[in-house]
């Protein structure tokens, strides 16, 4: 039996999109869960943090980081970064791609070419 293949990002995020074709096109079945729309467990965030480390996890590249106040962003640490991914889940760097519980963070074709092969 396989392991599910479960991606989580944003329906919006161009990067989630490319990696959500990239897997269509390899005819490679999986499910999509939306951050935004279906939102997160913080039970899911910590495994996240635990297996990718906090400082991965935290898209300090994106919108969202960028539009909090100055004193949410200082001296973040894993515990504060798991409280901001679980209270503003378009921080996860996107897209998370969970293989029945092994994490690939990001899309880039030659690394799911890798996975999948």
């Amino acid at each position: 039996m396989t392991k599910p293949i479960l991606i989580y990002g944003l329906a919006t995020c161009d990067t989630t999109r490319a990696a959500r074709k990239w897997l269509d096109a390899k005819g490679v079945k999986h499910d999509f869960h939306d951050v935004r729309e279906d939102g997160l467990t913080k039970s899911l965030v910590e495994g996240w943090v635990k297996q990718l480390g906090w400082e991965k996890v935290l898209n300090k590249a994106s919108t969202t980081w960028r539009e909090l106040p100055e004193k949410e962003k200082t001296g973040v640490d894993e515990m504060r970064a798991i409280a901001l991914l679980f209270a503003h889940p378009t921080l996860v760097k996107r897209p998370v791609l969970d293989l029945g519980g092994d994490l690939s963070l990001g899309f880039k074709p030659a690394a799911y070419e890798q996975v999948f092969g």
